[in-house]
Parts: C-alpha cells; sequence; structure tokens
C-alpha cells in the first residue's frame, strides 16, 4: 500500500511539472515582438560613426508584420528604400535572425539571407545573433571580410523602444524605435 501510494504522489508531482510550462527568455522575446505585430514605428540613428550617414537624417521605419507562432518578419524602410526585412525565427536552441534584402521587384538580392543563431541564453528584453557559417562565407565571397565578426543584437522594452544594433571590431551601429507612439 505505501509503494503504491508513493507511486501516485511521485506521479501527481511528475504530471504537475509538466503541466507548468517553462519560459525561455527566446520565448519572452518572441512574445514581446509579437505583441507589437502590424504595428509600425518610426526611428532614429542613435550611434554618431560617419559609416551611419547613409541611414542619418532619413525617415526610418520598422512594420512589425507576418507573425507567426514561430516567426515574425519585420520590414525596415530607410526613406524611400524598403528593400530590407529582418526574420526571426524561434529555433530548437533560441532564436535566429536573418536579413532578407530584395530589389524592387521582389527577386531576392546577393547579398541577402545573412544573420546567425543566438548562442546564448540572452534576456527576454535583449538577444544577439553573432554570424552564422553562411554569413561568413557569403561575406567573404562578395568581398566583405569585415562583416565576418558581425554580431547583430536586438532589444525590446515594451511601451518605451526597440533597439537593432549592429556591432564588430571599429563598428556600431544602433537604430532606436518608440514603441510609445506607433505609426
Amino acid at each position: 500500500m505505501i509503494v503504491r501510494t508513493s507511486a501516485l504522489v511521485a506521479a501527481l508531482l511528475l504530471s504537475a511539472c509538466a503541466s507548468v510550462p517553462r519560459t525561455q527568455p527566446a520565448d519572452q522575446f518572441l512574445a514581446r515582438l509579437q505583441a507589437l505585430c502590424g504595428q509600425r514605428f518610426a526611428g532614429r540613428v542613435a550611434t554618431t560613426d560617419p559609416a551611419d550617414s547613409a541611414f542619418a537624417g532619413k525617415p526610418l521605419v520598422m512594420h512589425v508584420r507576418d507573425c507567426t507562432a514561430t516567426e515574425v518578419r519585420i520590414p525596415f524602410s530607410v526613406g524611400e528604400d524598403r528593400s530590407r526585412t529582418w526574420v526571426i525565427t524561434r529555433t530548437a536552441a533560441g532564436l535566429r535572425l536573418k536579413h532578407d534584402h530584395r530589389h524592387p521587384d521582389g527577386s531576392e538580392d546577393t547579398l541577402s539571407r545573412y544573420g546567425g543563431d543566438t548562442v546564448a541564453t540572452g534576456a527576454a528584453g535583449r538577444q544577439a545573433f553573432p554570424a552564422d557559417a553562411f554569413s561568413r562565407t557569403l561575406f567573404l565571397a562578395r568581398g566583405n571580410p569585415a562583416s565576418i565578426d558581425n554580431v547583430w543584437a536586438m532589444e525590446i522594452e515594451p511601451g518605451v523602444v526597440f533597439a537593432y544594433e549592429l556591432r564588430r571590431p571599429n563598428r556600431h551601429f544602433r537604430v532606436e524605435f518608440d514603441l510609445s507612439k506607433p505609426l
């Protein structure tokens, strides 16, 4: 009787543990993105590197859309240039960021699909994506060896700011979008 009661108690405890969802920082981050789905936000360049001049002074707009349970697509416009889309996908181990670049006719640019997977747990408000093997090979083939050390990051502080940044040796680029004022 004691053995059967102990087995029943153990089974109940295990079933209770199985019913409690374990929310990882990647899931929390993706949920924060999904909460923005359908909204557009204006941004500004937050860094002062001279290499940022192509973005500075132009209207910067992100549009969080095409949201599913495992993927969010965010077109990012720089002035009239609507060629960029950030694609964030849930993977078994974390999140993946890819950059989808298109020509005005919709055809894929030769410098597209680069990005990487998270290698650390990250946080609900920040995830970092070091360049993956595909990206490093692409950058070398396209004559961009400095980009092989790229680490992209995204931050979300609900109701306050969404930030996209790129870091590598001798380069830091950051754009911040005001989440308090949807367009």
